[in-house]
């Protein structure tokens, strides 16, 4: 059982806390209700019979205006509403929480919580856990959830003992669209573009045809039944001893070519396009029983060319120097399909309801670079073509029971089955060497064509039941418990093949398209020859496992007539495992290290003192765990599409532990209307930072590590406030105004003679200042993060108008390489920076009545002031772009009409 002496102070103090909340009163005078109690859990409220009136001598009323989320809820936590997100105009979930205080985005799907990065957050849909079908991750990337099929969304900033123990920045939990009260049906439709891509020159390859605008192959990028025979005997594509020299050319003839080999320049790319449908009723089934279904569908196509500079370089003399400068242009097209299905059954107090989501999400990427290459000392071209087909079903069974005649006793239950995959087949590189005459000729004896086939399947099983009892006592106390499982599997494998030249390749064809290069003729001729190179960098497959098991208590009680107390401890115990897999039983070692099996005590407390009306402050202390992802630990090589990386995991990392405290003030002075002010501080042990691992031919590779220690801290500041239009010709509209600021600093501490262990070492101690500074900022952590939201709006009509804006300042995305000279520590590469800087955002939305129906046409414009994605090396004067390209303008028209 593992309890450090740190983790015992905490949950002694708590512990001992918890006797005075369960002490009963001895005066009645604390009998009636506070109005921040809630009878029943969350998701059974509406079911709740009335109670019966009770004659009272007086009655405190505290709270009027804070919402039920804020008021039920003892944790520090932001509410997104289904009015939020329409207001907001945001597509996608992630899109929706970058304007939440203290978040940002990264890459357009991954959140950042407090200055922690997306190994810090959880995700949960409708609090159950989720697979993600990232390869390099374990979070779920929230840009998958429409925000179509969500009813809310809870950002929790402070953990209870009924949360998973994995907890850092903060858990996400979404909530999935709810059984409606009446009939309805909704249509949407719209089209849209953005500035450096629509009607403007891009990239493409043919592909699949048609069916790639929907997302799905048609089979030209399934494997061939040559290959699937080939791979089925185990042992590795080359000829030799396994496979004979005709056998491998009659596979390397299989591969698909032109559709896949051959890049198309396009004067015009087409615009966006994007539909949805939604629809539910409810039904009386006999008695009060009562059933509602709801379903809604949608699709998303849509294009974005990234026009830009890649750079690399080494501190050279003192000062960052670029040694190898490419400009590239790159074009993805994504395709989306997502559905979703849901019905319940309603009837005195008890709610049973199954819902199935669904998405589909496809990224189809053509891509070219040229620039000079210190490598090769010659200036190349590299062109590439992915596919990248990722794809989640999750399916629920909940259940929510309210029993006694006050509904005292409260019984909540989930289960869940979860499937998740990505599938990359035919990744395709090709790279040309400019001649001495200016020419591009490919050079097939540098091995720099390549055909990678990549899979990655997650399968996520849950269940959990949480039972709420108000105890029968004078003082009011209630009393929670309750248990979760879930198991995770995964199984990765990746496979690489290249045709190389033996030096019989004649000279004329070197110059040749790729399709033609890499012809049956020439194929058949022996002019290229088929070799797998699968497990070159690492590992060619792995499999991964976590099972946790959890129970937990906490008790809630109204201390005095505004002080409420909630004190639990949760137990939790897990074995999470990755075994890399050796293919072909060639005895090649690889990397390992023991499973890492862990068991937590993880106390929680919570105090909310409700010191004046719609005034209350509230205090948090608990202790968390964040434990490494499976992509962490899996030493196999990746291609981080996002930053056009390298990555390649480390099997030595081992669980981050976290002690939180939180500290905040919340005025609600109107419906809607509040202030808020918090401070926070977390203090980790072993964080896990990415950090450059060296070259991998031209390419710099990254890995992770425990870094010592780090602290981090922070103000946080929210605000919304609600004004009488002073325009009269505007009728019964509202101004609005959001704004929400957050301050946080973080420090990485490293101490003489602490060490870390690094894939390099394959577990051997290495001195960690050599990789992570002390004093030096955490990973993916900004200084400041601010939000603005300007509005007007009629609520009757649904028209509004807002602009919003948003700005996050300078963050490190990976970590640079230290180096030892007589004088100390010598920087070798810095840091990896990004400065995400200002977004502004212009959502526009009018009501209208046409044929008695409820018609809304909108219009959306991201990205007014034109930020370009920035990151970036700096040292001594120097500077290298890694990555800089325009993300342009981009604009939306949406109409949709309600029956």
């Amino acid at each position: 059982m593992k309890l450090t002496p740190a983790r015992t102070g905490l949950f002694l103090a708590i512990s001992a806390l918890l006797a005075p909340s369960i002490a009963p009163a001895q005066t009645a005078a604390s009998t009636a209700p506070s109005s921040q109690s809630t009878p029943v859990s969350t998701g059974t409220t509406a079911a709740a019979a009335p109670m019966q009136a009770t004659e009272l001598d007086a009655v405190q009323v505290q709270g009027e205006y804070i919402p039920e989320p804020m008021l039920l809820s003892a944790a520090v936590m932001t509410h997104v509403s289904k009015e939020d997100l329409e207001r907001q105009g945001d597509s996608t979930a992630a899109d929706a929480l970058q304007r939440v205080a203290g978040i940002s985005l990264n890459h357009g799907r991954y959140v950042y919580v407090r200055g922690l990065n997306e190994r810090y957050s959880s995700a949960l849909l409708n609090n159950s856990p989720l697979p993600s079908p990232e390869p390099l991750k374990r979070v779920v990337p929230l840009d998958l959830f429409p925000t179509n099929v969500l009813q809310t969304i809870e950002v929790v900033k402070t953990y209870s003992a009924r949360m998973p123990g994995e907890f850092g920045g903060g858990t996400i939990n979404l909530s999935s669209a709810v059984i409606p009260e009446e009939a309805f049906l909704d249509f949407k439709i719209g089209t849209g573009g953005n500035s450096e891509t629509t009607f403007q020159a891009g990239l493409t390859h043919y592909g699949g045809g048609d069916s790639d605008y929907f997302g799905y192959d048609d089979g030209t990028r399934k494997m061939t039944a040559e290959l699937k025979q080939a791979i089925a005997t185990g042992n590795r594509i080359t000829p030799g001893r396994d496979f004979s020299s005709e056998e491998v050319k009659q596979i390397a003839r299989s591969f698909t070519n032109a559709p896949l080999n051959l890049l198309q320049a396009t004067d015009s790319i087409d615009p966006d396009f994007n539909g949805e449908i939604s629809m539910g009723n409810a039904y009386d089934i006999g008695g009060d029983a009562r059933l509602g279904l709801v379903a809604t569908a949608a699709m998303k196509n849509s294009w974005r060319t990234q026009l830009g500079v890649q750079q690399d370089g080494a501190v050279e003399e003192g000062s960052m120097a670029v040694q190898s400068d490419h400009e590239f242009m790159s074009t993805t097209n994504n395709a989306t399909i997502n559905g979703l299905l849901g019905a319940a059954v309603d009837w005195d107090g008890h709610r049973v309801g199954l819902m199935t989501m669904y998405v589909h999400d496809t990224d189809k990427e053509t891509r070219s670079s040229e620039g000079y290459s210190l490598l090769t000392g010659d200036n190349v071209r590299d062109d590439t073509t992915h596919w990248f087909e990722r794809e989640m079903i999750n399916t629920q069974l909940t259940g929510q029971h309210a029993f006694g005649e006050y509904r005292d006793l409260t019984v909540d239950w989930r289960a869940s089955h979860s499937r998740a995959s990505r599938d990359a087949p035919y990744e395709k590189g090709f790279r040309y060497r400019e001649d001495a005459d200016g020419f591009w000729q490919h050079d097939a004896s540098q091995a720099q064509n390549y055909t990678r086939f990549s899979q990655v399947n997650e399968r996520v099983d849950n269940a959990g039941v949480d039972v709420s009892w108000r105890l029968p006592t004078e003082r009011e106390i209630k009393l929670d418990f309750g248990g979760a499982w879930s198991d995770t599997e995964r199984d990765a494998v990746s496979r690489e093949f290249r045709l190389l030249s033996l030096g019989n390749l004649p000279f004329y064809e070197r110059y040749q398209r790729p399709d033609y290069l890499l012809s049956d003729y020439n194929i058949s001729q022996g002019y290229l020859t088929l070799r797998e190179t699968t497990g070159g960098t690492g590992a060619a497959a792995y499999d991964a496992s976590l099972e946790t098991k959890a129970a937990y208590i906490e008790a809630e009680s109204q201390l005095t007539g505004t002080v409420r107390a909630t004190v639990g401890v949760r137990y939790e115990d897990a074995t999470q495992q990755v075994r890399p897999i050796d293919l072909f039983g060639e005895g090649q070692p690889l990397p390992t290290a023991a499973p890492l099996e862990n068991d937590y005590f993880l106390p929680a407390l919570s105090l909310t003192w409700n010191f004046a009306e719609n005034q209350q402050l509230r205090f948090g202390a608990s202790q968390t765990i964040a434990r490494p992802q499976f992509r962490e630990l899996a030493p196999q090589q990746y291609l981080d599409l996002d930053s056009d990386r390298l990555v390649i995991g480390n099997p030595f990392l081992v669980d981050s532990e976290l002690t939180n405290l939180d500290l905040r003030y919340e005025w609600y002075f109107d419906q809607g209307e509040y202030f808020s002010a918090g401070l926070f501080y977390k203090d980790i042990e072993h964080p896990v930072e990415m950090v450059l691992n060296g070259r991998s031919g031209s390419s710099w590779q990254q890995s992770f590590i425990n870094a010592p220690a780090a602290v981090v801290h922070g103000l946080e500041l929210d605000f919304r406030k609600y004004l009488a239009s002073p325009f009269d010709w505007l009728g019964d509209s509202r101004l609005f105004l959001g704004a929400n600021y957050t301050w946080s600093d973080s420090e990485v501490q490293v101490d003489e003679g602490d060490v870390t262990y690094t894939l390099a070492g394959n577990g051997r101690p290495q001195s960690a200042s050599e990789l992570v500074l002390d004093g030096s900022r955490m990973q993916g952590q900004s200084e400041h993060l601010a939000n603005l939201q300007l509005g007007i709006e009629n609520p009757e009509s649904g028209s509004q108008a807002t602009l919003l804006v948003g700005y996050a300042s300078e963050r490190i995305n990976a970590r640079g390489i230290n180096g030892y000279s007589p004088d100390g520590i010598v920087v070798v590469q810095p840091d990896y920076m990004q400065e995400p800087g200002t977004t502004v955002d212009l959502v526009l939305k009018k009501g209208l009545k046409l044929w008695n129906t409820d018609v809304t046409v909108g219009f959306e414009a991201r990205n007014l002031l034109g930020e370009e994605y920035s990151e970036y090396q700096e040292f001594g004067g120097g500077r290298a772009d890694v990555m800089r390209y325009d993300l342009g303008t981009s604009y939306s028209f949406e109409i949709s009409a309600s029956f």
